[in-house]
């Protein structure tokens, strides 16, 4: 990898490469359902852009986006590739969905009822995907809704079922019994909509954990996320990622070094005084471009040098303080791993999240826009 950083000393790394072997290893344990990758949030902070050109290449056949910004930023690059709005948008937006040929989802009559006006404005035919909510309650037609609501779009010339859908609520967690109850609910709403002649091509329900561990859940196509960017979706499917590659690093250099004695505090606050005299490192990123503050108070290292070096006091806006010990060769421009590899160690985003009590998703999506983004 390039380390050179002559606009700033902080970098992201994305490697399209691993993004394209992700794919492929799902893509081979889903076949022949389809895989569509899911590039809302920037990509999960890899670049939306980037990432979708990396999955389309490798075999995916779909994208999903949260909103309509997200859709619209991939047609204005270029993508023709089918993207799905994951959820339903504001009717005022219906006009924009139809203009740019995204495909939204539908969970009410209101969302149909606009978008189906708007296609026949552009005169055109629509594809639409309709969420059924089995047990995630967060959104899509209740089961006994949707048949109504199926029915309801089928009688629009403008608009077309391309697709329906459900979301698991714990597939994280593959002996949970929630699972099976909301994949049975979805057979038996798939199979309604089958006795009223309603036969959508695409049938889905499995994110990136169903994905690797519920055959069942495949249909016809997955939606493909987390996994991708080859991070865990949780570790209940853990020993289902063994193939899977991180594709994002994160470094930076040395931009200061100092000797501080025994008992002297560094960085707001002063909280945490040296035990002994130690060479501190300054490196130019802090919680403006996604680390987070708390990160100071865990274990979690940094590598320089190919040694793990600790944080020395709080973690500021745009710069952090590195306990190097009695290291003094440390310099100026050392290259500095956040997330990464650097000899034979290496520290992940799902080491930041497990030592902070979250996930990988929320660290890699906090990745600030302001951190150049490098492709490999």
């Amino acid at each position: 990898m390039s380390t050179d950083f002559s606009s700033r000393w902080v970098r992201i790394g994305v490697h399209t490469g691993l993004i394209q072997h992700n794919v492929a290893i799902i893509k081979e344990r889903v076949a022949p359902a389809d895989v569509w990758a899911v590039v809302k949030a920037n990509g999960y902070g890899h670049g939306a852009v980037e990432v979708a050109q990396a999955a389309l290449a490798a075999g995916a056949t779909g994208l999903c986006v949260a909103i309509v910004d997200e859709g619209v930023a991939l047609r204005r690059a270029g993508i023709t590739a089918p993207i799905l709005l994951l959820s339903e948008q504001p009717p005022e937006l219906s006009e924009l969905i139809v203009g740019y040929m995204l495909t939204p989802t539908v969970a009410t009559t209101m969302s149909v009822a606009s978008l189906a006006s708007a296609a026949a404005q552009q005169q055109r035919v629509l594809n639409v995907h309709m969420k059924v909510d089995t047990g995630m309650h967060r959104v899509g037609a209740t089961p006994r809704e949707a048949l109504s609501l199926a029915r309801y779009i089928s009688e629009s010339e403008n608009l077309e079922l391309e697709g329906v859908y459900t979301h698991f609520a714990v597939a994280d967690q593959p002996d949970h019994s929630a699972n099976a109850q909301q994949l049975l609910l979805f057979n038996s709403v798939v199979e309604d909509l089958r006795n009223m002649g309603i036969t959508p091509a695409l049938i889905h329900a499995a994110n990136s954990a169903a994905a690797l561990v519920n055959p069942e859940a495949h249909f016809s196509m997955v939606r493909l996320g987390i996994a991708m960017y080859g991070l865990l979706p949780g570790h209940g499917v853990k020993d289902e990622c063994s193939a899977l590659i991180p594709a994002l690093t994160l470094r930076a250099r040395v931009s200061a070094v100092r000797w501080v004695e025994a008992g002297e505090g560094v960085s707001y606050g002063l909280i945490k005084p040296l035990q002994k005299g130690s060479l501190i490192a300054t490196v130019p990123i802090g919680y403006a471009d996604g680390v987070p503050r708390a990160l100071a108070d865990t274990s979690v290292p940094v590598l320089i040098n190919g040694h793990h070096c600790s944080f020395a006091g709080r973690v500021t806006m745009d710069q952090i303080l590195i306990d190097c010990g009695s290291d003094t060769s440390i310099t100026i421009g050392d290259e500095v791993v956040l997330i990464g590899k650097q000899g034979e160690h290496s520290v992940t985003a799902d080491d930041w999240a497990d030592a902070l009590g979250t996930i990988g998703y929320e660290i890699v999506c906090g990745l600030s826009p302001r951190v150049f983004r490098q492709y490999i």
